[in-house]
């Protein structure tokens, strides 16, 4: 079982394939007596794209977490995604048939392009070509000086008092959570999903549930 999510918003219909280029920018040169050497470079962007169905009416085969959701609701969360220019989290959960986890694609990404495609022969459903691209991090770098000083001698003590220990963090899963979120507002990190689920020996960690107790550690 596949499912895919668009910033914690599952599509209700997985999509029938998913093209993911791995890029790289390696570059080949040719040296006078050598021959041709390849340099190895940083890996590029990854570059998704997928074709999403987009019901108007409720399936059995459509899942809807939180009720059914008309095609409306799809369609302006798309393009929100779009014009906010920010990036969001791409994950896809793939789930063998008896219920284990078998891996995860969770990455930053951002929408480059996508189009929406009507067609007679998918009645009033319309079909949603998405073209994604991978976000990476970046910003400037500053450089510290730190100008040398005079050594000072310290005298180190100790403290018979006990030191007292941050209690563990947990959170009672609500309606609409996802551990993904839970671990970004708890740990600053929603990446540390598989790590929070192993720890609550979640075996799929997009599967939680309202009243589930969550530790963080």
């Amino acid at each position: 079982m596949y499912a895919v999510y668009l910033d914690g918003v599952q599509l209700p219909v997985t999509p029938s394939e998913m093209d993911m280029q791995i890029n790289n920018q390696n570059k080949t040169i040719s040296l006078i007596n050598d021959g041709e050497v390849n340099i190895l470079k940083t890996a590029g962007l990854t570059d998704i794209s997928f074709t999403a169905l987009i019901p108007q009416v409720l399936y059995p085969f459509a899942v809807y977490k939180d009720g059914f959701k008309d095609a409306a609701f799809f369609l302006d969360k798309i393009e929100k995604l779009k014009v906010d220019k920010k990036p969001f989290q791409f994950i896809v959960s793939r789930v063998s048939p008896a219920g284990n986890l078998l891996f995860d694609t969770n990455m930053s990404v951002s929408i480059e392009e996508y189009s929406i495609n009507e067609n007679a022969d998918n009645g009033l459903d319309l079909e949603i070509d998405i073209d994604l691209k991978q976000y990476r991090a970046y910003g400037t770098k500053k450089a510290v000086i730190k100008q040398a000083t005079a050594a000072k001698k310290t005298v180190k003590t100790t403290s018979s008092r006990p030191t007292n220990k941050t209690p563990p963090k947990t959170h009672t899963v609500v309606r609409g959570d996802t551990l993904w979120a839970l671990c970004k507002k708890y740990l600053g990190n929603g990446a540390r999903y598989p790590e929070i689920a192993k720890l609550n020996k979640i075996p799929n960690p997009n599967l939680i549930y309202p009243g589930q107790v969550i530790k963080f550690g």
